[in-house]
């Protein structure tokens, strides 16, 4: 028997999820609830709890295990990326996928991610008002992922349009599948031209590297490749989005907190994991999937079953992080869990950090007096799936020159 619960796609909870999710922490560690299109999951609630799930392997993150799931629903090209396998075989991917993405080519990157941050604010520094969101915090992520793996500028709208229709869970099996299932199909088509292209016009970008990548002798297949250039557009972008999205609005809310970076930058590292952990991009949280009869926080879990491990409630959790509600960015324990833990921890994390880092150091030192521009309860949020971010975020500012060339 399921116990319903509110809707995280809610408009009305999806705006400030906390307080549901904690409402269900508080009520026990392990919760039976029915999430979009009805499925039944077991929703893990508490930190303690989660970062054991994590590394736990008896929970797969193969969707072909779930005995709630459709084929159609099984079905998407992710489950043959790192995202949808389970060691040896996500061992395996993340060792040739990792020999193309590199730190050393993340840090490289800095320079080009300050350029493409300051181009971009010198758009919007001259008029006092922008929509950060849409101006900002989305084509900053997506040109610096559409450059790193060479997807032609031309298209990255069409890839980013896809993408949202993907991951805006449906509701109910019908016209909502159907529309993510087309994205997802269009996005399939798309991603074995350009990987054709990338075989027979090779060029200097992570797409090329990951056609032409060996270990061992192995290389990645036709659809592993095709999963994991989707699953790093995932990761290239869509995270930071909510990052800076997210992260701006909370430290609108806490004028006290936003003085405090402004009077002090060299907060803003340290500042950024604690964006993470106050209301990050994972929201609610990772899903796995039963191997064998199992128990969590003392309630039995049949093989089979959804877990959903709810890293936004974990990241809250006030018996690991002390007065859990209140953004601190003096705050100095790095323990969240928003790029996840273990072998399936977020590959894509040191680029998230990185331009969360330019892209903060940068608001903070270009737009004076940032002023959120519309009341909150206007505010519009995508998710209730595996992410939540804003949808816009319009802000007022002293306007100031663009910088001279």
């Amino acid at each position: 028997m399921t116990e319903p619960v509110t809707p995280l796609a809610d408009p009305a909870v999806l705006a400030d999820p906390h307080p549901a999710l904690a409402a269900l922490r508080e009520s026990g560690p392990v919760r039976r609830v029915d999430m979009r299109m009805g499925l039944p999951v077991w929703m893990v609630t508490r930190y303690d709890d989660v970062l054991a799930a994590l590394s736990d392997p008896r929970l797969s993150n193969d969707p072909h295990h779930a005995t709630a799931l459709t084929e159609v629903m099984r079905g998407d090209f992710l489950s043959r990326s790192m995202i949808g396998t389970d060691p040896p075989e996500h061992t395996r991917l993340r060792r040739l996928v990792s020999k193309a993405f590199t730190a050393r080519r993340v840090e490289a990157l800095r320079p080009r991610i300050q350029e493409i941050t300051d181009e971009l604010l010198d758009r919007i520094t001259p008029r006092g008002t922008a929509e950060l969101v849409g101006e900002f915090g989305l084509p900053l992520p997506v040109t610096v992922i559409g450059e790193l793996l060479g997807v032609p500028e031309s298209d990255r709208d069409r890839f980013r349009i896809w993408t949202d229709e993907m991951l805006d869970r449906p509701f109910h099996i019908g016209s909502d599948m159907a529309r993510m299932t087309a994205a997802r199909e269009r996005m399939h088509g798309y991603l074995a031209d350009l990987v054709a292209d990338k075989r027979a016009h090779p060029a200097d970008d992570l797409l090329t590297d990951l056609v032409e990548v060996t270990d061992e002798g192995e290389r990645l297949d036709a659809q592993e490749l095709l999963a994991m250039a989707f699953l790093l557009l995932i990761a290239g972008y869509v995270t930071t989005v909510s990052l800076i999205g997210n992260g701006t609005l909370a430290l609108l809310r806490h004028p006290d907190q936003l003085d405090r970076l402004r009077a002090d930058p060299s907060l803003v590292p340290q500042a950024i994991e604690e964006l993470l952990r106050f209301d990050g991009p994972v929201n609610p949280g990772l899903t796995r999937y039963a191997l064998e009869d199992m128990e969590i926080g003392g309630v039995r879990i049949p093989r089979g079953d959804m877990v959903l491990l709810a890293i936004a409630s974990a990241d809250r959790d006030p018996h690991r992080f002390p007065a859990p509600d209140r953004l601190d960015v003096d705050a100095t324990d790095p323990g969240h869990l928003a790029f996840g833990h273990g072998v399936h921890y977020c590959l894509g994390a040191p680029l998230a950090r990185l331009e969360g880092q330019v892209a903060f150091a940068a608001l903070l030192a270009r737009l004076p007096d940032l002023t959120l521009a519309t009341p909150e309860d206007q505010l519009r949020w995508t998710g209730g799936g595996v992410l939540r971010g804003l949808r816009e975020l319009p802000v007022t500012f002293t306007p100031t020159p663009a910088r001279a060339d």
